[in-house]
């Protein structure tokens, strides 16, 4: 976890967390859920995880980044619209 990061574990609208992914939504049934990080995340400085989000191991999130949802294994997360593959 880089130096500023966040896991924020409470909705702005105090509604139940739920985990999205492109598949499905689980829901938890929890006002409080944070992150749930895999094995050899890293995550860049000043990055927020909101609740629910998921991060596959040896995934890499960049800097100033602000994570929802469901990260595969090994993927890097530079935005929404731009998460690669690890080669």
């Amino acid at each position: 976890m880089g130096a500023g990061s966040i896991t924020s574990n409470v909705k702005s609208d105090k509604t139940l967390v739920v985990v999205k992914s492109d598949e499905e939504q689980i829901e938890t049934g929890l006002k409080k859920f944070g992150a749930m990080l895999g094995d050899n995340v890293e995550v860049g400085c000043n990055s927020v995880l909101n609740p629910g989000s998921v991060l596959g191991k040896g995934c890499s999130v960049y800097p100033t980044s602000c994570v929802r949802g469901v990260i595969p294994a090994n993927h890097i997360y530079k935005s929404k619209s731009e998460i690669a593959g690890r080669d």
